[in-house]
């Protein structure tokens, strides 16, 4: 793949249209020698170019689509369709609808842009729902993708399973794993323990052909003991949430353990190095944003704190996704025979 466009909602973010601007600077840096990355800057085109004058964009590609309007971290998920079609998360995503981008970024109001994003764009075919998963760092060499994480608050059986079966698709076209792990959250190993959604769950996935392992608890996600760990987005979201407090926590026991005496500041100034590394893998700015899984169209969700390095890193994984078709592959899974057979059992 060669050329890609990407358009990024360049007034969605807490720290917009500065952060964006610098993001896709960095995301041009990147690509340099790989393809040729086109950025669609959507949004108040006065203050796009205001950000721009700060930074040296000579290697950056790009062109600006005004829009009047802003959908807030305040405004319900329905204002961009209902309210706010001049807004520039309405308009990025109006771009890949009508083909002039391949995919569109935003690190604004969540679920506005989940809800626009699957009422223009629409479902893939076999999809009852979209979700949005994220991946958490863990023991093993890769990190864990836990879906969902709080776009489906009440999940059936079918919505798990094809949470299962798009989580494995984006694990191995991600990261490469060859035949990705694939656990079902519950409170116990044993495959009677659960909700009736749970074990009905747990039916459908051992009778497909996805790698299932089985039932798994919630501190197996840590450990890595599967590629991928399904739940539905109350739970999903109530283990983000705790998961983004981990490093903050152990930041503040750490600087009062320094501050205790003088000793222990030395010793927390020589442990420095190893823990910059190690809260590195907990630092969300690594994996960028959260792809929405099971749409016609790639649409990258970020932080509304995103860093300009997140919003590098969510334009080089909307590329990814582009580029290897995600979309098409997850279409093609949940509508073959197979998968279709176990699905229609449900329930």
């Amino acid at each position: 793949m060669k050329n890609c466009r990407i358009a990024v909602d360049a007034m969605g973010g807490d720290f917009a249209p500065i952060n964006e601007i610098h993001g896709a600077i960095l995301a041009a840096d990147y690509f340099l020698e790989e393809t040729e990355l086109e950025i669609i800057l959507v949004g108040n085109e006065g203050k796009i170019n205001s950000a721009l004058s700060q930074f040296d964009h000579s290697r950056l590609k790009y062109t600006i689509v005004h829009a009047e309007e802003v959908v807030t971290m305040d405004d319900e998920p329905t204002a961009a369709i209902k309210k706010k079609k001049e807004s520039s998360l309405y308009k990025g995503i109006e771009l890949v609808l009508k083909g002039y981008a391949d995919a569109f970024i935003s690190a604004g109001n969540t679920g506005a842009v989940l809800c626009t994003a699957t009422v223009m764009l629409g479902r893939v075919a076999g999809v009852s729902r979209p979700t949005i998963g994220e991946f958490f760092p863990s023991q093993k060499e890769y990190p864990v993708l836990v879906l969902d994480v709080g776009a489906n608050i009440d999940c059936k059986p079918r919505h798990l399973y094809e949470f299962a079966v798009m989580g494995a698709i984006q694990a191995n076209q991600i990261y490469g794993l060859e035949n990705p792990r694939v656990g079902l959250l519950n409170i116990g190993e044993e495959k009677s323990k659960g909700t009736d959604v749970i074990q009905e769950t747990y039916r459908l996935l051992r009778e497909s052909n996805l790698n299932f392992i089985g039932n798994v608890e919630g501190r197996d996600i840590f450990r890595g003991a599967a590629d991928v760990v399904v739940c539905d987005g109350f739970t999903g979201n109530i283990i983000l949430k705790f998961a983004e407090s981990i490093a903050g926590f152990l930041k503040f026991r750490f600087k009062k353990f320094a501050e205790s005496n003088f000793i222990n500041k030395l010793l927390m100034l020589f442990a420095m190095p190893a823990l910059k590394k190690v809260f590195k893998d907990l630092d969300y700015q690594e994996y960028g944003g959260v792809p929405i899984l099971g749409i016609n169209g790639v649409v990258i969700i970020g932080h509304g704190k995103s860093s300009p390095r997140a919003i590098q890193n969510m334009i080089y994984k909307a590329y990814q996704f582009v580029k290897k078709d995600v979309n098409g592959k997850i279409e093609k899974a949940l509508n073959s025979p197979t998968i279709s057979e176990h699905i229609e059992q449900d329930l």
